[in-house]
């Protein structure tokens, strides 16, 4: 299972790079989501442990608990990323909006 998870993290890293490397606007700003997505399931697959819930009991070992750390982090994450997507949509709506264009040759103002 963690291999397919590496895998899939890889796969969204490599498609994210890939977008990244385009030059519309829009899939700039798909390729910084898949970044997200990735980060936020490589934290998941870092934390994830299937121990007992993180109650403390009389007589158990404190390193059969699941860490709730990176359940944390990770909502954390995908609150900020959504957050984030929205932010830069909109600032894309408006430069589309204003410019009429979204190249992004075009709007650093060099000829193609």
């Amino acid at each position: 299972m963690e291999i397919l998870t590496a895998l899939i993290v890889g796969i969204l890293f490599g498609c994210g790079t890939y977008l990244l490397l385009k030059r519309t606007l829009f899939w700039i700003i798909v390729g910084l989501a898949l970044y997200s997505h990735g980060a936020n399931l490589l934290l998941m697959q870092v934390g994830l442990f299937r121990g007992i819930d993180p109650i403390l009991k009389a007589g158990l070992k404190p390193e059969s608990y699941t860490d709730p750390l990176p359940q944390a982090l990770i909502l954390t994450a995908i609150v900020i990323g959504f957050a984030a997507t929205a932010f830069v949509l909109v600032l894309a709506y408006k430069i589309h909006q204003n410019l009429l264009t979204t190249d992004m040759d075009q709007l650093r103002g060099e000829k193609g």
